[in-house]
């Protein structure tokens, strides 16, 4: 059975970034390395939600689509799947979380350490919701 081919098409991070408030792209920029640090190989894309999104084509749910980051004054948020958000309570005890979204301050330095652990469980996630 061929994979399907995803409809998202790759790009724009950098226009994205670009358009964010002086101040907060650096924060932006940090979860953007985060991110690559734990999928080097997966692909970058603004088309979805319109803002920054990260998946792999093929027999995935959601598109592929595993995680996002976003700003929304005064915060740098990183967008992973539920379940994510639910198993780490305790650590994101000290930041504002939705049902999937974890929101940094956009002023102070993002924990790296935290988000590519949130990010790594999210794909994981992803890629265990397809089988």
């Amino acid at each position: 059975m061929a994979k399907k081919k995803s409809a998202i098409k790759p790009g724009g991070v950098d226009a994205y970034i670009a358009k964010c408030p002086k101040d907060v792209q650096g924060a932006m920029k940090s979860l953007r390395a985060a991110i690559r640090q734990v999928a080097p190989d997966a692909v970058e894309t603004t088309s979805y939600f319109q803002m920054p999104g990260y998946f792999y084509s093929g027999d995935y749910v959601y598109n592929g689509m595993f995680a996002w980051f976003s700003f929304k004054r005064p915060y740098a948020r990183l967008h992973v799947w539920p379940p994510v958000i639910k198993n780490h309570k305790k650590e994101l005890a000290g930041y504002p979380t939705t049902t999937a979204v974890v929101s940094f301050p956009a002023d102070k330095k993002i924990p790296t350490a935290l988000v590519k652990k949130l990010v790594k469980e999210s794909l994981k996630t992803m890629k265990g919701r397809s089988k």
